[in-house]
């Protein structure tokens, strides 16, 4: 299915000298979100033009599980954008996540033979490739590597290297690994689309690029994205990434409690959640009850408004109990000073900040877009944390091609250039 350009009117009418368009398509297993934004060189502030939304049909847990409907969906979204924006779509960042994303730690070492012994970025490449040396099953492949730290000799916490003499360089690195399967899958649901692919990146880091500040990540919090079929967590410290996880939890999960616990249709179950849902059933009296036929053609009877509350709990609390006992295995269980920040569709429902805050037992915080202008009562919620992410990320980094073929050089030309932007 080749989609054809859609245009209203004239894009001139947006642009200003030295702008230039950046496309975010945030593929998500509840909704696809497609965002058109126009960036300055020198300025941070996104002017959002153009948003299109549709269905998540042909998406589950994060893969591509019927191409055609994925293909249409997507189309759909990336021509609403178009129509509202009057820019042709041609290349795109994509967001994704699920639970087929794997994350861990890796260590490099190399020897530096150099004149004087100085490290250059050929030397911080190499010890970048050295830690990607990892053993993985055949049908997975590294996405992304983020260094955390490296050392010179017995110099440890360095966060940019090059320019330094030693004799030996080690590397500190978290790496993402998903599906090869998956990731194909998705790439070519693009390329039926006729779009491009800027660059695939993990919707975490993406989220933490307009949810979080420069202090929050220097100081250490924990941004929490709950989607429909995951929970993406990303602990950030000292400006960086230091811990990355996905919990196969999310908003669906709710729905399905709802259905099961009610004896009520799916369609019912995720009305209920929308319109009467809450994490506080201490505010809801018992005596209340929902007339389930003024919400739904298949179920008649009632339910209890206090039992909604209670099986919405119980499901939001695993969550965020699974996020602490992520938190617990790298010693930052409630030690985190800059707390949590909550993000994607799933957080919502009201009392899920107060549930965490209780949960986490850390200071709890919902997270906006931050820097955009333009439409901006469209995107202001924290669904779209993940596609507002996308064009900061873009616009911040630059095009880095596709991550599926991860290379320093290919994707950011000079690493230089590049690792200086992650230096807070």
């Amino acid at each position: 299915m080749i989609r054809s350009s859609a245009k209203t009117f004239p894009a001139f009418f947006h642009k200003m000298a030295n702008q230039k368009t950046l496309v975010a398509l945030d593929v998500g297993s509840s909704k696809i979100r497609t965002i058109v934004g126009l960036t300055q060189e020198k300025k941070n502030i996104i002017n959002i033009i153009g948003v299109g939304i549709s269905p998540s049909n042909g998406i589950r847990k994060g893969m591509v599980t019927d191409i055609d409907e994925a293909v249409s969906n997507i189309t759909a979204a990336l021509e609403d954008a178009e129509r509202m924006s009057g820019e042709p779509i041609h290349r795109v960042f994509v967001g994704f996540s699920g639970p087929h994303i794997e994350t861990f730690d890796s260590k490099g070492v190399i020897a530096i033979n150099g004149a004087n012994s100085e490290i250059t970025e050929d030397d911080v490449d190499r010890v970048l490739d050295a830690a990607r040396a990892v053993s993985l099953p055949s049908n997975r492949e590294i996405l992304r590597i983020i260094p955390k730290s490296f050392s010179i000799d017995s110099q440890h916490g360095i966060k940019y290297p090059v320019g330094m003499t030693g004799i030996r360089l080690e590397v500190e690195a978290h790496i993402i690994a998903g599906q090869t399967a998956s990731m194909r899958n998705l790439e070519k649901c693009l390329y039926e689309t006729g779009v491009d692919i800027q660059e695939i990146i993990p919707s975490s880091l993406a989220c933490a690029e307009t949810v979080l500040d420069k202090k929050q990540k220097e100081l250490g919090v924990v941004l929490i994205e709950v989607g429909a079929c995951s929970t993406n967590i990303a602990v950030f410290e000292e400006g960086t990434v230091i811990y990355s996880a996905v919990i196969p939890v999310g908003g669906e999960h709710v729905t399905n409690d709802l259905a099961i616990g009610l004896r009520a249709a799916i369609d019912t179950a995720e009305k209920i959640k929308i319109e009467y849902g809450t994490c506080l059933p201490n505010d809801v009296s018992d005596r209340e009850e929902i007339d389930l036929s003024k919400i739904s053609k298949s179920d008649t009877h009632s339910v209890s408004k206090k039992q909604v509350a209670n099986i919405i709990e119980a499901r939001y609390h695993e969550i965020f109990m699974m996020v602490r006992d992520e938190l617990a295995k790298i010693g930052r269980d409630g030690m985190l000073p800059a707390g949590a920040v909550l993000c994607g569709g799933g957080v919502k429902i009201p009392g899920a900040v107060d549930l965490a805050r209780a949960s986490l037992q850390l200071p709890v915080q919902l997270g906006f877009p931050n820097d955009i202008e333009g439409i901006v009562d469209r995107v202001d919620d924290p669904s779209f944390a993940s596609a507002v992410g996308l064009l900061q990320f873009g616009h911040k980094y630059g095009n880095a091609g596709s991550l599926l073929d991860f290379d320093f050089k290919k994707m950011f030309g000079s690493f230089s250039g590049f690792f200086r932007k992650l230096i807070p």
